[in-house]
């Protein structure tokens, strides 16, 4: 009998994924470049969640092109406030202009 499930999610501390793509507000404009940083289960529910946020935030369309785990903490901004609000629960959209 297993006592312990072979798990790769099974961490004491939170996930923390970062989703880099591009958002576009109205058809035919030019995307805007994007990192969001969220807290979720599983890479799947990460897109889901970062798709809902986007929507929520007026994007009609994202290319979701990158989705990793972050293992350390940023130290530069805006990625540390980022990472400091995705463990607080928060979606956190970056955008770059």
């Amino acid at each position: 009998m297993i006592e312990k499930p072979d798990n790769d999610n099974n961490t004491a501390e939170p996930m923390i994924f970062i989703i880099i793509g591009k958002g576009y507000e109205s058809d035919g404009s030019e995307g805007v470049d994007l990192h969001v940083m969220l807290r979720a289960a599983d890479d799947d529910s990460a897109v889901r969640e970062a798709l809902n946020a986007l929507a929520e935030e007026g994007f009609i369309e994202a290319d979701l092109d990158q989705i990793g785990l972050l293992t350390d903490v940023p130290e530069e901004e805006p990625h540390a406030s980022a990472y400091q609000g995705a463990l607080e629960g928060e979606v956190s959209i970056i955008r770059f202009n």
